[in-house]
């Protein structure tokens, strides 16, 4: 069958969850935009800072605990719905918050609301794409990350300073109640969906069990203990929980590097956070492109997902120099963080597809969700004990050079420590069945 007679509905599907992606992550980027007009405005300390930041991350990893399981039991339509609208309202709600604590609450709020998206995104994906494809329909629509990370730095101070920060949250939060009428209409799953061709919904089904064919399955109540008792779940968690921290630490803290090593402010700093996550872009997409292409040279499935994944892991590497390469120009900085930024969107991709590669569609969105939840707590854990006290303590010193520096190094090393531990736990084990 030529690729022309399938038909492109799913491809549809995908641009409604970038978009929803880009939503989350634009709606999560906006404080750090902000931080230095409230930091005068609240009088905030980086401690101040980093307290605001784990609230979101520790709200964020017990929306994990149930958001997944959630989405399983609700589905894809309605679980996602009510995550995007009830982001929406908890984004928004950050313009009346009149003191520190507000923001604490705002934050936690805005944490385990969001903490559907990825769950809800990756089961939508597996519902409707095939093995091979997954990994490109994530990369595209996990590009929505950056996406949203390059419209915030160029829309956000400019709104900031033209009508105040209580604008930047309500108008970037008021998009999400947008995209919910899009997402009602267009969709539903392949195999309730009228305008999906039977060619198109057998070549969605090309590489699926028998079992699976039919989209929405009884949801099945799997307890974590269970989940947790496979080798394939902990591959998950420790890679989400060594590397989830880091793209976490370039999203709330780039644009305070920016200011603290070149003296960027406002405006000054939309530029070259823009152009990392612009790099990262084509990182995100690149990632899910390079395994269909070794698999279209006949390796496995499996194969091509660890071969990529070390590639993108090696990739990561040159953050360690970025501080050196920053004395030299501020611009060679910029680019060696994008281009490890870019490595990230790539690991991230594949990472997800690991999930939909192993698991039944049925609990996707389950393992995404314990998965995630160790993603947040290794960030709580990088923030408390990395971030926290690093740059308090640097900052006092005049010495904040220091700090960047040490983050860097385990920015850069913390991948090739993941990839070797997550295919120790694969092993050579394929797909997870449940009876």
């Amino acid at each position: 069958m030529q690729q022309a007679d399938i038909g492109k509905y799913r491809w549809t599907i995908c641009s409604l969850i970038f978009f929803a992606t880009t939503i989350n992550y634009l709606d999560r980027a906006v404080i750090s935009l902000l931080k230095s007009s409230l930091t005068t405005e609240f009088k905030w300390n980086d401690g101040d800072y980093a307290n605001i930041e784990i609230a979101f991350k520790v709200s964020y990893a017990l929306g994990m605990v149930g958001a997944g399981r959630l989405i399983d039991k609700l589905g894809t339509k309605i679980g996602y719905f009510f995550s995007t609208m009830l982001w929406s309202i908890a984004a928004v709600a950050h313009a009346f918050s009149n003191s520190t604590f507000g923001f604490g609450v705002a934050r936690s709020a805005l944490g385990i609301t969001e903490a559907g998206n990825f769950p809800a995104a990756i089961k939508t994906v597996a519902e409707w794409f095939p093995k091979k494809e997954r990994a490109l329909a994530t990369g595209i629509f996990n590009s929505g990350t950056n996406v949203g990370a390059i419209i915030a730095p160029l829309t956000v101070p400019w709104i900031n300073v033209h009508w105040g920060w209580q604008w930047a949250f309500i108008l970037t939060g008021s998009l999400g109640f947008i995209w919910l009428i899009f997402w009602w209409i267009l969709y539903e799953v392949p195999a309730k969906h009228k305008k999906l061709s039977q060619n198109e919904f057998e070549f969605i089904h090309s590489d699926t069990a028998k079992d699976e064919v039919v989209d929405e399955l009884p949801f099945e109540k799997i307890s974590w203990i269970r989940l947790m008792g496979y080798r394939q779940t902990w591959a998950v968690i420790f890679g989400k929980f060594l590397t989830d921290p880091i793209w976490w630490f370039y999203l709330f803290w780039l644009p305070d590097f920016l200011e603290s090593e070149y003296h960027l402010k406002g405006i000054a700093i939309g530029l070259p956070v823009a152009m990392v996550y612009t790099l990262s872009t084509l990182g995100s997409i690149g990632g899910g492109w390079l395994p269909l292409q070794l698999i279209k040279r006949n390796i496995s499935l499996f194969k091509a997902r660890k071969v990529s994944m070390l590639i993108y892991a090696f990739c990561v590497l040159p953050i360690v120099f970025a501080q050196l390469l920053g004395s030299l120009n501020m611009w060679l900085a910029v680019i060696v963080i994008g281009f490890a930024a870019a490595a990230h969107q790539a690991w991230s991709a594949n990472m997800y597809t690991v999930v939909s590669d192993r698991f039944p569609k049925k609990i996707v969105g389950s393992v995404i969700g314990i998965a995630g939840m160790f993603g947040a707590i290794g960030g709580i854990f990088l923030s408390l004990f990395v971030q926290k006290s690093l740059f308090v303590h640097y900052r006092a010193l005049n010495q904040i050079e220091t700090a960047y520096y040490i983050m860097f190094f385990i920015s850069g090393t913390a991948y090739l420590l993941a990839w070797m531990i997550m295919q120790t736990l694969l092993g050579k084990k394929e797909e997870v069945v449940f009876n």
